[in-house]
């Protein structure tokens, strides 16, 4: 008798074309501009983000400044494009640790169950007790500001969140005839979980970490805003929206209203590209 292994389709589910959802295509067109922008900030930026020109204070949008500058005479629009560096730096870094080591946490509590499904389950039940935000204020009341600190603690924050739907998807597929048939070949549990396992709920999991990206990215930027994100001379949108408020009081408001619009857009960005990934899984999953 011959036994056929059959595999759900994985990453492959990603490469659909977007053009019948035009919210989505506007989305990831978003999302391409402002990783864009990040990457080649130092090329785009007429003037350096941090040089301060008093004779250009509250300066107005204009040949020399297109966007205005701010209240220390700091171009509006170079500032904006660097700081997509540090605003997308650190949400990449938040998303990158919850997810590796969420996804391994998830897969060994529901792979092996037993008192080390409950051991991993309880802890990251604990991690929900604390707020994200809380346990970033806390952090970096210890170690002092910068972007290291925050990004740690938001990770730790976000842990949970993967490691509990990756728990989930593999104890469905675990279920699933082609998961027998490796174990009956003698393949190893690590093997199963890393080569065919892995590759089956990465759609998933990669639809949950966009969203979350956009989540990180919010979060930082408010940890900015109140003063606990990055350095002050370092360009950022959530800083920049601190720095903005005296411009505002003074009648220039752009210096503050551009990043926050670009934290919303972007964040909104995000959540419709991972929404829409995970919906195009949910309904070709079988």
């Amino acid at each position: 008798m011959t036994v056929t292994l059959t595999r759900r389709p994985g990453l492959a589910k990603l490469r659909s074309a977007s053009a019948r959802s035009p919210l989505h295509a506007l989305c990831l067109g978003i999302v391409a501009l402002v990783v864009l922008a990040a990457l080649f900030a130092p090329w785009l930026a007429p003037y350096d983000p941090n040089e301060v020109d008093l004779g250009d204070a509250l300066a107005g949008t204009g040949a020399d400044h297109l966007l205005g500058a701010d209240t220390a005479g700091r171009d509006t629009l170079s500032r904006l494009l660097v700081g997509a560096r540090a605003s997308l730096l650190g949400p990449l870094g938040v998303v990158a640790f919850s997810t590796v080591v969420g996804v391994a946490v998830g897969m060994a509590a529901a792979w092996r169950g037993g008192w080390l499904d409950s051991v991993l389950s309880r802890s990251t039940e604990l991690v929900f007790a604390f707020p994200g935000l809380l346990l970033a204020i806390l952090i970096i009341s210890v170690y002092g500001e910068g972007l290291l600190a925050p990004v740690i603690a938001l990770a730790v924050a976000y842990l949970p969140y993967v490691s509990r739907l990756t728990r989930s998807l593999v104890l469905a597929e675990r279920e699933r005839p082609y998961v027998s048939a490796y174990q009956v070949q003698g393949h190893a549990p690590l093997s199963i979980c890393v080569r065919h396992i892995l590759p089956n709920i990465a759609p998933v999991v990669l639809a949950q970490a966009t969203i979350n990206f956009g989540y990180a990215l919010m979060d930082l930027a408010g940890l900015s805003f109140l003063g606990l994100g990055v350095p002050p001379l370092t360009p950022d949108w959530g800083r920049m929206v601190f720095d903005g408020q005296t411009a505002i009081q003074h009648g220039y408001p752009l210096s503050a209203v551009l990043p926050c619009a670009l934290i919303v857009l972007t964040v909104v960005a995000f959540n419709v590209v991972g929404e829409r990934w995970a919906d195009r899984v949910a309904r070709r999953t079988p």
